[in-house]
């Protein structure tokens, strides 16, 4: 039976970790320091939470890190050491969003403890409806809609001409709330990518300031009426 470590415990995370359980893997994951929330998912997914780091790693034949791609580096110096003292090391995957530039940094690290390092991907995501760019347009759009005043007039057109679009809007853009905060890290490292063609650069570097403004709005303890998550949910008649 293959052992696996994961972290983390997000959508797909979780949703990773419950695909392996299913093939009859042992999934480990790592709960400190984690919400309640996470914890459920990690239970539902069949996922096993080590007491540590070397519980986590030890006797693994993979380690998956799945978590938002500015935390990556992070989780990689955070379980060098770990690695670095274990006689038998897994290979270590990393399964973020992240450009070529901060795979070598991270491969770097991973490299000195002797475990063999690969620079993955995973295509697509959990089951939710909507891309992240077209979400992020889409949502700019409202935005500015309301701005000025005519949004009731945008939903009228589009429930008349574009009653598809629409509906995509209505279950994605609310799908991305919550997930707004990693999708920065996510958008800051396609426009690294892209350094040398400024403006596919510049473009996702913007996307990339929405979903902070966004995703702080979400974080907003008592939101005020012009609140940008509340205006969303107004327009599309959530609220």
């Amino acid at each position: 039976m293959a052992v696996i470590g994961v972290i983390a415990q997000g959508a797909m995370g979780s949703g990773v970790g419950r695909r392996l359980h299913e093939s009859g893997a042992e999934v480990r994951t790592l709960l400190s320091g984690r919400s309640p929330a996470s914890a459920e998912r990690a239970r539902a997914a069949g996922m096993v939470a080590a007491a540590d780091e070397r519980g986590l790693l030890e006797g693994t034949d993979f380690f998956l890190s799945i978590l938002p791609p500015g935390e990556a580096e992070q989780l990689a110096c955070r379980l060098a050491p770990t690695l670095e003292a274990l006689d038998a090391k897994p290979v270590y995957l990393d399964c973020n969003a992240v450009s070529p530039q901060t795979a070598i940094r991270i491969g770097e690290i991973i490299a000195p403890t002797g475990a063999h390092f690969v620079d993955a991907g995973i295509i697509g995501g959990p089951p939710r409806p909507g891309y992240k760019g077209t979400t992020a347009i889409a949502a700019a759009m409202l935005l500015g809609a309301a701005r000025f005043g005519c949004a009731e007039a945008l939903i009228a057109e589009l429930s008349d001409s574009q009653p598809q679009m629409l509906a995509r809007m209505r279950n994605g853009i609310p799908g991305m709330y919550d997930k707004a905060y990693r999708w920065v890290a996510e958008m800051e490292e396609i426009s690294d990518f892209l350094e040398k063609n400024p403006p596919s650069r510049d473009m996702y570097a913007a996307i990339a300031r929405l979903y902070d403004y966004l995703a702080t709005a979400h974080a907003e303890a008592q939101p005020g009426r012009d609140n940008a998550i509340r205006t969303l949910d107004r327009i599309l008649g959530r609220a």
